[in-house]
C-alpha cells in the first residue's frame, strides 16, 4: 500500500511540475497579457494545521510557488521542519510535507468563487486527497466560506468561515487583521474520532465546531513586486470536543491553544 501511494505521489508531482514549467515558459507576449507567478517562503515558529500541532520547539520553512493564467492556478507548497520534535538521530531537518494544488476561480459580480484539488504528500503518514469550493464577497470585512472534502485517507468535511480587513497606511504598508472559525464533520470514526477528556477515542465520529484562529500582521511592499509580511496567530478550540481532540493530537497531550508567528517573504512577477 505504501509503495502504491509513493508511485501515485511521484506521478502526480511529475505532472504538476510539467504544468508549472509550461506556465513559466509561456511566450513573453502571453505573459504580458495576464499570466502571473508568485514565489514565497514563510519562516514560522510553529506549524499548526486545522488546530493540530505539527511541530514543536522548532523553526519551520514553508516555500510556495504559484503560476496563474486566466483563472487557472497551480501551486506547490512544502513544509520543512528544521528540528522535528520526533525525529530520529542524525536527521536534523525534514521536508515532511509537499502539497500540490490545482484550482480555478472567477468572479460573479462582487462574489468570487473558486474550486480546487489538493494532494497531501506526507512523510510519516499516508498521503491523502481533498477537493474544495470557496465563496468570497468583495464587501466590508471580505467574508468567505470554504468547504473541504477529503476523499481519501482522512475522510471528513471541514468548513472554514473567515473575515479579514486591511488598514492601508500608505501604498507600501498595511495592517492586516483576520479571524476564522471551523466545523469538522468526520465520515469515519477511525480517521477523526471523538475523544474524551483523557484523550481516549470513543465509539463515535467527530461532529462539532473545531478550531478558531485570530491573526494580526503587517505587509510591507517594495519595488511593487516584493513583500515582507510579519504576522502572529492564535489558535484555540471552539468546543469541548475540539479541546479534547486538539489536546490528544498535540505533542504533550495537554495543549489546545497555540500561539505562533513569523515572516513571509514574497515575490510576484
Amino acid at each position: 500500500m505504501k509503495k502504491m501511494l509513493t508511485i501515485k505521489r511521484n506521478l502526480f508531482l511529475n505532472l504538476f511540475i510539467l504544468i508549472i514549467i509550461a506556465g513559466l515558459n509561456l511566450p513573453f507576449n502571453a505573459m504580458a497579457s495576464g499570466p502571473e507567478a508568485d514565489l514565497s517562503v514563510g519562516i514560522l515558529s510553529k506549524y499548526v494545521w486545522r488546530g493540530q500541532e505539527l511541530s514543536r520547539h522548532s523553526v519551520v520553512f514553508e516555500p510556495s510557488m504559484t503560476v496563474s493564467y486566466k483563472g487557472f492556478s497551480a501551486n506547490m507548497w512544502s513544509n520543512l521542519d528544521r528540528d522535528p520534535y520526533n525525529s530520529v538521530a542524525n536527521d536534523p531537518s525534514s521536508l515532511n510535507e509537499t502539497d500540490p494544488t490545482l484550482s480555478y476561480g472567477t468572479d460573479l459580480g462582487p462574489v468570487g468563487i473558486e474550486a480546487g484539488y489538493i494532494y497531501y504528500g506526507l512523510d510519516g503518514a499516508d498521503d491523502s486527497q481533498e477537493f474544495y469550493i470557496s465563496l468570497g464577497a468583495d464587501i466590508l470585512l471580505s467574508p468567505s466560506v470554504t468547504v473541504y472534502k477529503d476523499t481519501d485517507t482522512y475522510n471528513a468535511w471541514y468548513v472554514l468561515a473567515g473575515i479579514s480587513y486591511s488598514f492601508e497606511f500608505t501604498d507600501f504598508m498595511s495592517l492586516d487583521l483576520a479571524s476564522s472559525v471551523s466545523y469538522l464533520r468526520s465520515c469515519d470514526k477511525n480517521d477523526y474520532p471523538e475523544v474524551d477528556g483523557n484523550g481516549n477515542a470513543i465509539n463515535d465520529k467527530f461532529n462539532n465546531f473545531h478550531d478558531g484562529t485570530v491573526s494580526v500582521g503587517m505587509t510591507f511592499t517594495f519595488a511593487e513586486f516584493y513583500t515582507i509580511a510579519p504576522s502572529v496567530s492564535y489558535v484555540f478550540p471552539l468546543s469541548t470536543d475540539a479541546r479534547n481532540q486538539m489536546e490528544s493530537t498535540s505533542y504533550t497531550g495537554k495543549d489546545n491553544h497555540f500561539v505562533y508567528g513569523g515572516v513571509t517573504l514574497s515575490m510576484a512577477f
